[in-house]
């Protein structure tokens, strides 16, 4: 019998439960409840915000979080501490995480070499039509200007203590891509990458209830009322060379851009040509699908208790709001000023679309739109700087990353 109860109470010492007890034990109880409500967001049929990308963070938040299980260890992407696994110059080893490290852990490795943001890219652009823009390149001025969000947020959050590489990381959330989001704070400031990615795409999911009102108060009745010309028909040859062109030009003036837009730009050519469909096919399902269970379990798993429950989470999710707003408003903006220039010819809701969340903040745009006029039909206009918006995020980072 003694043995029988020593054994029992072994298993209880070793138990996850003890573990809630312990230290800072309890900060992961809290984050399996956070974990929890977002699955609930993710699934209830009164929200399912996102749930293709909620459902793999919340999982993942949920396994990081129980005590014992050795799926992450936050330990191990620590450069501060001589464990072994990053030597003098702080390169990481590899191989010592596949050895010692837990499932996560070796999953995580994905987003620590830069490989899942871009194979997300490979996989919006084989599902993205470029002939918006490729007919309308003024659009790219409107993508251009929804990156205002993210130079503003990025000198709010220096202003506010935080160093260049998190204030890069916080102001990127304003390109509302959360692939983006989470290549550049991987590279920028690891530490900061699960509240990073939660603010990214959960602004990403709030598109259609933050973007009307900035939309309703920086135009007016007749602005929003405004009736676009057709777009032009654009020809395969166009769509062929767009991103041929494109993935040269952004690859030679930022260096550090060339993985994402590059990526970007072989998926949509592999649409374009018409002579790849079982490549674009997998690249839009398959891999896509894959890539987004991987990226989604491993970012989930970064917010542990003690790196997600402080202060500094809560500066990073108020200024990623700002950035999103502010990325907002720049677009409308411009769009205002286009609809002087061109003499009412462009509606300035379209300029709203130029932050990176295609193709929800184009049908925002096309609802916004409608609710003035109920003949209006803004989606085509607005998916151009939608589209433009995915690149300008990729430039934006590699800015960022050029002077960090």
């Amino acid at each position: 019998m003694s043995a029988i109860f020593d054994a029992i109470v072994g298993i209880l010492k070793t138990s996850g439960f003890v573990g809630f007890f312990q230290g800072d034990g309890y900060k992961n109880l809290i984050m399996i409840g956070v974990a929890c409500f977002f699955l609930v967001l993710a699934i209830h049929p009164k929200f399912q915000f996102e749930p293709l990308l909620l459902v793999p963070i919340a999982f993942g938040m949920l396994l990081a979080n129980l005590p014992n299980a050795g799926m992450y260890h936050p330990e191990i992407w620590d450069t501060t501490l001589d464990l072994g696994f990053w030597d003098a110059a702080g390169h990481l080893n590899a191989g010592m995480v596949l050895k010692e490290g837990g499932l996560l852990d070796i999953l995580y490795l994905g987003v620590k070499l830069g490989i899942y943001p871009p194979l997300i890219f490979l996989g919006v652009g084989a599902m993205t039509d470029f002939g918006p823009l490729i007919a309308n390149p003024k659009s790219f001025l409107l993508g251009a200007a929804a990156q205002l969000g993210i130079f503003v947020a990025f000198l709010g959050a220096l202003a506010l203590g935080m160093t260049p590489q998190e204030a890069g990381s916080v102001g990127i959330i304003g390109g509302a891509d959360g692939p983006t989001a989470i290549f550049v704070t991987s590279k920028l400031a690891p530490h900061v990458l699960g509240p990073i990615a939660v603010a990214a795409y959960s602004y990403m999911a709030l598109v259609p209830v933050i973007q009307p009102p900035i939309m309703r108060l920086l135009t007016t009745k007749k602005e929003r009322a405004v009736k676009m010309e057709q777009l032009r028909v654009v020809s395969k040859t166009e769509k062929i060379i767009f991103p041929v062109m494109v993935a040269i030009l952004v690859s030679l003036l930022l260096p550090d851009a060339a993985s994402l837009v590059g990526m970007l730009m072989l998926g949509n050519l592999f649409k374009e040509s018409g002579v790849v469909d079982r490549l674009a096919k997998t690249a839009q399902n398959e891999l896509m699908n894959i890539v987004v269970i991987f990226l989604g379990l491993t970012v989930g798993a970064t917010t542990t208790g003690t790196s997600f429950l402080n202060f500094n989470t809560l500066k990073i999710v108020a200024m990623g709001m700002c950035a999103f707003a502010i990325g907002t408003a720049g677009g409308v903006l411009l769009g205002k000023v286009m609809y002087v220039v061109t003499k009412g010819k462009i509606n300035p809701l379209i300029g709203a679309a130029g932050v990176s969340a295609v193709p929800m903040a184009a049908r925002v745009a096309q609802k916004v739109g409608r609710e003035e006029n109920p003949s209006n039909y803004l989606l085509m206009h607005a998916m151009g700087p939608n589209v433009a918006g995915v690149i300008g995020s990729a430039v934006a980072a590699g800015v960022l990353l050029n002077m960090l």
